[in-house]
């Protein structure tokens, strides 16, 4: 029996803390409590004395080795996930692009061979429905059955993901016959191609316009549309990657109501400032994120969503496109700069010093938002997101007196720079575990290649 006991360590939930132990039996959590004495001295022991242990974290939102706004982006499953699992994420549930021409299975499919053999945490997906065929609401019912049971659409993007108000109220139909859930990606993107286009008119080619064409209104519109439309549909939705103070407003608004809506912000529109898009050259394009980089208030604003519940998961939304891959393609046109960036390998650790070292959540609210509540959301809970006997040992121990620098010359992203150049972390992630097995030690991955295993939803 392979067996390990985590001695001593503050074992932290959304619930509380308490210093208990941990044994891991078969990859699988089998009690917690004062264990020790209890436990043979053959079982192995790892002191976690002084330190937090708790569930690995789960990122809900990652697009790896996908095909997006004419290239693919930077990271495969291998090169992805091992960033992921360095940074204490254990599982991602990663969006599986429609192909051109393709049906949902044929590209599902597709996606899973990207991704069989060589993930090396487990692993989810949701499909990206872009272009709608006779029943397709079929083959999201089928797709569902076979635990891909979450879908998104985008409310920007004409001409190649762009979906319409019909399109999106017969969808919202599809996921709610099939019990599934549906992600949102929204702004009002007729308006935003319309403003850009002004803008490049006017001579403004350079990355830094990318903010101006995308007002906070743009996102907040479409918010507001997509719940009114998921009411007349009477199915309820998911959105991704949330960044202005209105959107939060009306996600609370409908949830005041009794409506169902969830939703999420991500690592970078809690952390940076849209001042990088005033500095000079290209370098504004790391920051060319789809919606960009906000001001202070609606970074206020945000943190208070997560304190009050409105927003319930923090991820990524790592879509990695490389500084030189950006500049080779939108040099003269900010359209033409892939949107994304990345941020799997370094949402744990920015989030605990943005959010939990200096005081804007406590470590409870930590593990809901980027372990707990990402499980729940997407039907992995309990077997995801919590230390409790029958759960699968996913855990990181992270030592409060330890300190982390995050730099772009140690990343194990496959990328030529980090948004989050420089911060200092008030922490360090010392072990990393999945499924039972230690698969990261100090920022390394000392783990199996190819180890993950897809995840029925």
């Amino acid at each position: 029996m392979d067996a390990k006991l985590l001695v001593g360590g503050t074992i932290v939930s959304s619930t509380g803390k308490i210093r208990a132990d941990v044994l891991i039996e078969n990859g699988k959590v089998a009690a917690v409590g004062m264990l020790d004495a209890a436990t043979p001295d053959t079982v192995e022991r790892v002191d976690c004395d002084g330190k937090y242990v708790m569930p690995g974290g789960i990122d809900v939102h990652t697009h790896i080795d996908s095909p997006l706004m004419g290239t693919t982006t930077a990271d495969d499953f291998v090169s992805g996930t091992i960033a992921a699992a360095t940074g204490g994420t254990t599982t991602i549930v990663d969006f599986g692009q429609q192909l051109a021409g393709k049906n949902l299975l044929e590209s599902a499919d597709a996606h899973h061979k990207k991704a069989q053999g060589k993930s090396v945490i487990d692993y989810g997906f949701h499909m990206c429905v872009t272009d709608l065929y006779e029943n397709f609401d079929s083959h999201m019912a089928e797709l569902t059955q076979d635990g891909i049971s979450s879908f998104k659409v985008f409310m920007a993007y004409r001409g190649s993901l762009m979906i319409n108000d019909g399109e999106l109220f017969d969808i919202l139909k599809g996921v709610g016959s099939s019990g599934a859930k549906l992600c949102v990606h929204a702004e009002n993107g007729d308006v935003i191609d319309r403003i850009a286009a002004d803008l490049y008119a006017q001579g403004k080619t350079g990355p830094g316009t990318h903010e101006i064409a995308r007002p906070p209104a743009s996102e907040v519109e479409a918010v507001s549309r997509a719940i009114k439309i998921s009411r007349m549909a009477e199915v309820p939705l998911y959105f991704v990657h949330l960044s202005t103070q209105g959107a939060v407003e009306e996600v609370a608004a409908a949830q005041m109501t009794g409506w169902p809506i969830s939703a999420e912000t991500c690592t970078h529109y809690l952390s940076l400032s849209r001042d990088i898009y005033d500095q000079p050259g290209f370098e504004p394009a790391k920051a060319v994120l789809t919606p960009p980089l906000r001001t202070q208030e609606h970074q206020d604003a945000l943190w208070r969503g997560i304190n009050t519940g409105a927003l319930s998961v923090v991820s990524s939304d790592h879509c990695p496109f490389c500084f030189e891959e950006k500049q080779r393609m939108g040099a003269d046109d900010f359209r033409q700069i892939p949107n994304g960036g990345p941020g799997v390998e370094h949402r744990m650790l920015v989030m605990y010093e943005t959010g939990v070292a200096e005081g804007k959540m406590t470590i409870e609210k930590f593990v809901e938002v980027t372990a707990e509540n990402p499980a729940k959301q997407f039907d992995m809970y309990p077997k995801k997101g919590t230390i409790a006997p029958g759960s699968d040992a996913d855990i990181i121990v992270v030592d409060p007196n330890g300190t982390t620098l995050i730099s772009a010359d140690t990343q194990k992203q496959n990328m030529d720079y980090t948004l989050f150049e420089g911060f200092k972390i008030r922490c360090s992630i010392d072990q990393v575990f999945s499924r039972g097995d230690l698969i990261s030690v100090k920022g390394d991955y000392v783990g199996a290649s190819g180890r993950g295993e897809f995840i029925k939803r």
